[in-house]
């Protein structure tokens, strides 16, 4: 919750640190970008070591690390600063989120996992709501230093109370080592895809720096996979690696989460240039959709208790889509009513992804490996944002000069070109239907533990797991 208000209060403190410390638009976008990079990079690693070292030793260490960063960053001198402190803040970021999904998988059997998982993800929305209103507040009484220090008694509660609870002792597996080569690999991996893909507003899908990033993830990609199947001690478990319902849920987050935040990027540029509303309004009109995630989410963990993981994933990619396909058909006529129903479909559909997917990941992580399935959940709620602004800018001309985002998505501003992409982007979603119908059909805690490689009757192999949230940050 404390990254999720961190993240959207930042979008309201960038003006005012840009004028204050009178940096340029491609470094305040560096202080998003690099902090995004640290966290994409080492949340798997992340895992890992809460798998070896225990999850609440590392969520303790990542909170507190993550208040006093931002503590620092309250009190920069200049936007070098800032953006190195970001950096440092994205470590411990990416240290407290798979913490905080292991200890749910450690402290709740499978069958009982929806609820605490649908609570999670309520939380997380009710804070990225929360933080544009908070940070707009806070900007304007207090100055933009202000949405920082916030940061730091929440930290401090927070690993009070890490220390006051006492969670069940993880299992202890035959192989802890963590694969150092492997790890090296695989951050390098993903923090040059995350690189790549934010680079595409700015020079295309077609764009040399582009292309040489692609190449250089697929060239990490193939030397991490050869490195893996012949290491004794692999970084990534071959439980893990193998589990067809973990695997299934990584993709499907990734493309819902494609799908939300691609949406998002081109409505957001279509309400306030095209409709010309100001940013409360465009605010009131998205307002629908957190409103229906944090109603969808404890729904949705209910519905688990009579229904299959499958089915309720399903359901919510099909949600998604339709609300995805539903604004494609705004003009600049469009209507209140049809945009509010639009965001209030699509965000009761991407709350019952999540919770269907979350528990599938976490409820069926291996002995001994619920913080390495947590950091892959994490990763692919981190890329999948990226990817999908990346497939949405990048339906149009490179932008052409250092504001990035802004350049692209003034080209989406007509109402053909923005429903030509809403419908990409709701066909780049309905790919998620492919993995939804892998995940089990049967409800949480009904089907042996051991197969995590199909979801049938008759299991021949291995227990089933369970994924989830945060959008991010």
């Amino acid at each position: 919750m404390i990254v999720a208000l961190d993240g959207t209060v930042l979008l309201m403190a960038q003006p005012g640190l840009r004028r204050d410390l009178g940096a340029s638009v491609a470094q305040v976008q560096w202080t998003s970008t690099g902090y995004l990079l640290a966290v994409a990079a080492l949340l798997v690693l992340a895992g890992r070591l809460g798998d070896r070292y225990g999850h609440q030793r590392l969520l303790f260490t990542g909170v507190l690390g993550f208040g006093a960063t931002s503590a620092g960053i309250a009190l920069a001198p200049s936007v070098g600063w800032v953006i190195g402190l970001r950096v440092a803040q994205g470590v411990f970021g990416a240290l407290l989120q798979p913490a905080t999904l292991a200890l749910l998988r450690l402290t709740y059997p499978p069958d009982r996992l929806g609820t605490p998982v649908a609570v999670r993800t309520s939380a997380i929305g009710v804070a990225a709501a929360a933080g544009p209103l908070l940070g707009g507040v806070l900007v304007a009484h207090l100055g933009w230093r202000s949405v920082f220090w916030v940061n730091v008694p929440a930290a401090l509660a927070i690993a009070a109370l890490t220390l006051a609870v006492r969670a069940p002792a993880p299992g202890r597996h035959p192989s802890q080592r963590l694969g150092l080569t492997g790890a090296a690999l695989l951050t390098t991996g993903l923090a040059a895809l995350v690189h790549t893909l934010a680079g595409v507003p700015a020079y295309g899908w077609t764009g040399t720096p582009t292309l040489l990033g692609l190449v250089a993830v697929a060239g990490v990609a193939a030397v991490l996979v050869a490195h893996e199947r012949r290491t004794a001690h692999p970084f990534v478990p071959p439980a893990v690696a193998r589990s067809v319902p973990v695997t299934a849920s990584m993709a499907l987050l990734l493309l819902s989460t494609a799908g939300l935040f691609g949406t998002l990027f081109v409505t957001t540029f279509f309400l306030q240039d095209v409709l010309r509303l100001d940013p409360l309004d465009c605010g009131l009109r998205v307002l629908l959709l957190t409103a229906f995630m944090v109603i969808g989410a404890p729904l949705a963990g209910a519905a688990l208790r009579w229904t299959s993981p499958r089915h309720a994933a399903l359901a919510g990619v099909v949600l998604v889509v339709l609300g995805i396909a539903g604004l494609s058909r705004l003009d600049e006529a469009g209507a209140w009513t049809v945009t509010g129903a639009a965001f209030a479909v699509l965000g009761a559909g991407f709350a019952t992804v999540m919770v269907a997917a979350t528990g599938t990941v976490v409820g069926d992580a291996p002995p001994g490996y619920a913080g390495v399935v947590g950091g892959l959940k994490q990763t692919a709620m981190n890329v999948g944002p990226t990817f999908g602004i990346a497939v949405a800018a990048g339906m149009t001309p490179p932008a052409s000069s250092a504001a990035g985002l802004s350049d692209a998505g003034a080209a989406l501003e007509s109402s053909p070109a923005m429903g030509s992409t809403l419908l990409v982007l709701a066909g780049l979603t309905a790919l998620g239907l492919l993995p939804a119908s892998l995940l089990p059909r049967d409800r949480p805690g009904t089907r042996p533990r051991g197969d995590t490689h199909r979801s049938g009757p008759a299991p021949a192999c291995p227990a089933r797991r369970y994924p989830l949230e945060d959008a991010g940050r």
